[in-house]
């Protein structure tokens, strides 16, 4: 299964090559003009220019493009003037912390909500679980951020409201990962305040995934519930948190698992907005200081590494499935 989803992988990660590649070439603007400025000399944009293949055909360019990437070489970020590779590796933990952090309260939210709210089936619990997840999917990321910003960070000041730690504050690097790196050092002190950097974003970016798993969660519950094997555990005196815990959500957990991995997927992808809210140091700013500065190479680096976290997410996914249901191996 494994090595067909690899070698299916391939016209969908060229296909995707072919998109990126061309909508930034298509993207208003010029990137030497916006790195010389407009005061820069014609021989200067020329010498720029040629330096960075722009003079090319864009059939060239591309071609160039894409056999760098086969060999995971995405040139050099003409802003930066560092690998495109070594960029997204010091952004990377940033925005997996982020994307972790947002799935842990998206989970702690919606799966006792679901759960319950399948089993409260019809009851007022039912229909005010539903509101608030619905309300939690309609309400934008960005204006909850700001939100949470002028409440939370402006007026009552319990929280910081950008960066991953208070100036002054360090932990030695060992995964990159603060709250992990703190808690390796013993430093409580360091992974408190990592923590209290991170809440704001994390809530924003994981309130509508939320509100999506609630009420995926719930339909699933909802469904398993219902079967003849629920009856007959139910039948043979066995606890209703058996029943329920045990049972019913673990023969709904593929619909959920399913979901899980999509949504971590966009977590990743989808944190773009909320890393610029907040000044989180992450991919996702990086792609709106690429997009921005028309930094082609870095832009098209970091939205091809999506790309591949979507088709990696999935495979593990349908990896899961195998560990959840035995018979799926069948």
């Amino acid at each position: 299964m494994i090595r067909r989803r690899l070698i299916g992988a391939i016209p969908v990660l060229i296909g995707m090559s072919f998109l990126v590649f061309f909508l930034m070439q298509l993207a208003p603007g010029d990137p030497v003009t916006l790195l010389l400025g407009e005061d820069a000399e014609p021989h200067e944009i020329e010498e720029v220019t040629r330096e960075w293949g722009l003079d090319q055909p864009i059939i060239i360019q591309y071609w160039q493009f894409i056999s760098q990437a086969v060999q995971g070489n995405f040139g050099e970020s003409m802003r930066y003037g560092e690998p495109v590779t070594q960029l997204v590796a010091e952004r990377l933990p940033a925005t997996v912390e982020l994307a972790l952090a947002s799935m842990l309260v998206a989970i702690l939210i919606a799966l006792p909500i679901g759960v319950y709210s399948a089993i409260k089936h019809n009851s007022l619990w039912d229909h005010s679980g539903m509101t608030v997840a619905l309300v939690g999917i309609s309400v934008p990321n960005f204006w909850l951020g700001i939100m949470l910003i002028f409440f939370l960070g402006g007026q009552l000041n319990w929280l910081p409201v950008a960066g991953r730690l208070t100036y002054g504050v360090n932990v030695v690097p060992v995964t990159n990962l603060v709250l992990v790196d703190a808690l390796i050092a013993g430093d409580l002190a360091a992974f408190w305040d990592a923590v209290k950097h991170i809440l704001l974003p994390a809530i924003t970016l994981g309130t509508s995934f939320a509100a999506i798993i609630t009420r995926i969660s719930r339909s699933s519950v909802l469904e398993v519930i219902r079967q003849d094997y629920i009856t007959t555990a139910r039948a043979k005196g066995l606890s209703e948190r058996t029943v329920i815990w045990k049972h019913t959500l673990r023969n709904a957990l593929i619909t959920i698992i399913t979901i899980l991995g999509l949504q971590l997927g966009a977590l990743l992808s989808g944190s773009v907005i909320t890393e610029t809210v907040f000044s989180w140091p992450g991919i996702g700013s990086l792609l709106i200081q690429s997009i921005t500065t028309r930094d082609y190479k870095l832009a098209q680096g970091v939205i091809f590494f999506f790309a591949l976290v979507y088709f990696f997410v999935n495979l593990m996914v349908d990896l899961l499935y195998t560990w959840v249901d035995p018979r799926i191996r069948l």
